[in-house]
């Protein structure tokens, strides 16, 4: 597949790109696309959460009337969970939630998500930039060049560079990942893949 490449400025400079069909022309497998994601998602939970049972709450273990003859139900501690105040039944505990994926399934994923986007029009190559200072109303005008202000898009650099991504960070919807970092997720996430001249040889070769 052969893309032009744009400039900042939104206009086309002339040259064009191979994206190789390897990874960027396959058969999509939504099944893999599927487990990437759910692990994805999985792997941000922290897993902290915590309430406390009947034997963590501070107070009385003391009875708090006899067992027969009030007309009343019969009630241990103040700690009961029926009580306002009370531990809690089955609560939440810290738990592990990460999921392991085998690392051909996650390539397989990646290169499910890369060619759904090149097959739908969702794939633009931009001529490699760099600001002196961050700026985000300098990041917006590529955007809006672009006609792209609008959508959700991810910017993907060969390397990491901080005013590019200081630049993009105050807007939403406006992510930047470097190359090695691109996950499934994130590339189904965009609205626009936004492939930086450079940075394709490494997607190629980290998918």
């Amino acid at each position: 597949m052969k893309l032009e490449v744009f400039n900042i400025q939104g206009n086309k400079t002339g040259k064009t790109v191979e994206l190789p069909d390897e990874v960027f022309g396959v058969e999509p497998n939504e099944h893999t696309v599927w487990l990437a994601v759910k692990a994805y998602l999985a792997n941000q939970r922290q897993g902290t959460h915590k309430s406390k049972e009947r034997s963590e709450i501070t107070g009385s273990t003391r009875k708090l009337h006899r067992q027969k003859g009030t007309g009343g139900s019969r009630k241990g501690d103040i700690k009961n969970p029926l009580f306002k105040g009370g531990g809690r039944i089955f609560g939440p505990k810290p738990r592990d939630y990460s999921q392991k994926l085998n690392k051909k399934v996650k390539r397989l994923a990646r290169k499910s998500a890369l060619s759904s986007k090149a097959a739908n029009g969702q794939i633009m190559v931009l001529e490699d930039f760099t600001f002196d200072a961050p700026k985000t109303k300098s990041y917006l005008d590529i955007l809006k060049s672009l006609n792209l202000d609008s959508k959700k898009t991810l910017l993907v650099t060969s390397d990491y560079d901080k005013n590019v991504y200081m630049s993009s960070r105050n807007l939403q919807g406006a992510d930047v990942a470097r190359a090695q970092d691109l996950n499934t997720y994130d590339i189904l996430h965009a609205n626009m893949l936004i492939l930086a001249e450079s940075s394709i040889e490494k997607v190629v070769s980290n998918v």
